[in-house]
């Protein structure tokens, strides 16, 4: 099993898209996908028409168990509507765990117990993390084989980059194993300086971190998300899906030079 966290430390940079774009991807290949959502915005749930406010098990009961095995774990994982594609869903309560259980021990490694117990049952697990450094962050940090950290190609994001950079080295020194990073620079348009100037900065500035090509400004991304679908499987032909199809290819043939 695979697990990619998507995170960044500013919002509005394409996380949520990114993750449900991977997944349907993913799905696709007759992959097994568990989703979960870390935020309590909740913006990936409400993406894939679940009411946040009203599901029957979310991540914050995950928190809640007094042991984690397969059996206790797999109750907070709903079904949704496309084929192969699970997910742990996200309520508010989630915002409430820093300050209720943060300080309880063992609480930044939850998230990957868990995850372990499920090792049989999915092929890949994608987090869409909250833009903040918490609870959540860490766990999904401390699950992952790989960080995909989207960048909006516009100057305030290159902020939020080496926020996200900093986390991750004071996260490093608890790790054995160096993170995995994979930049992805997002909403990029062609037309514009500020979004060449930016993808020339990331490439120069992280040049063994950063994909080499950028996920363009698609309105079929926004059309998808009302109709609550995978871009994929909502416009199979669109330049937006055309790029994520493009970073999975990659991301998998840098999975096969890691081994």
């Amino acid at each position: 099993m695979i697990v990619w966290s998507i995170a960044n430390q500013k919002g509005g940079v394409g996380k949520t898209t990114t993750t449900v774009s991977l997944a349907g991807l993913l799905s696709e290949r007759n992959k097994r996908v568990l989703l979960v959502d870390t935020d309590p915005h909740a913006s990936l749930t409400t993406y894939l028409n679940f009411d946040a406010d009203g599901v029957s098990a979310s991540l914050f009961d995950l928190f809640q168990l007094t042991e984690i095995n397969r059996d206790t774990v797999r109750p907070v994982i709903l079904r949704t509507q496309f084929t192969n594609i699970d997910i742990i869903p996200a309520h508010m309560s989630l915002a409430t765990l820093d300050r209720v259980m943060g300080n309880r021990g063992g609480m930044g490694l939850i998230l990957k117990k868990a995850l372990h117990c499920l090792a049989d049952d999915y092929d890949y697990v994608l987090i869409d993390c909250p833009p903040i450094l918490g609870v959540m962050m860490v766990n999904a940090l401390a699950a992952s084989d790989r960080i995909l950290i989207p960048v909006q190609t516009e100057f305030l994001a290159m902020k939020g980059l080496e926020r996200m950079m900093r986390t991750l080295q004071i996260m490093q020194k608890s790790r054995r194993s160096p993170f995995k990073v994979t930049i992805v620079p997002t909403m990029y348009d062609k037309r514009t300086r500020a979004s060449l100037q930016t993808l020339q900065e990331l490439k120069l500035r992280f040049p063994d971190k950063v994909w080499a090509s950028a996920v363009p400004i698609d309105t079929k991304f926004r059309d998808a998300s009302i109709k609550h679908m995978p871009p994929s499987l909502y416009s199979r032909s669109s330049r937006g899906v055309f790029a994520y199809k493009t970073l999975l290819n990659y991301l998998g043939r840098l999975q096969q030079d890691e081994r």
